[in-house]
């Protein structure tokens, strides 16, 4: 997908994973109660109720659970097809991260395939979009 993507309103409860992109590091949220991670942020454990919730950082990387190959042009400056995934993140039990998976053929992605995070900053925001591991 190339040219501008949608950009998510950054947000108290958002800005954190969204702008993590600026040193290298996926974060999200964790309780420090139940250890819990939390996606999509919120400030509330839905699993204990705790507020004591924080970010934390994961090692990046995760494996497809899923995938779909995106051949809609859905603006004149969307390049087709691409690749849209689930990832399942490392470290982060239970945190699985709709993105997309770039610089691989549409053809050479698969089920379970080990994915690495990429950080590609657009205005203040830096999306996790993951490359196939090698």
């Amino acid at each position: 997908m190339s040219g501008p993507r949608p950009l998510p309103r950054l947000e108290p409860d958002n800005r954190f994973f969204w702008t993590s992109g600026a040193d290298g590091r996926l974060r999200f949220l964790q309780c420090a109660d139940c250890a819990t991670f939390i996606h999509p942020p919120r400030p509330i454990c839905p699993h204990c109720l705790s507020e004591s919730v924080a970010p934390a950082v994961v090692p990046g990387t995760g494996v497809v659970e899923t995938y779909t190959v995106n051949h809609q042009k859905w603006s004149p400056d969307m390049a087709v097809p691409f690749i849209i995934a689930r990832v399942a993140i490392d470290g982060a039990p239970g945190v699985i991260l709709t993105t997309n998976i770039i610089d691989c053929p549409v053809d050479a992605i698969a089920f379970g395939d080990k994915v690495a995070v990429s950080f590609v900053q657009q205005d203040d925001v830096w999306l996790p979009l993951f490359k196939k591991a090698v």
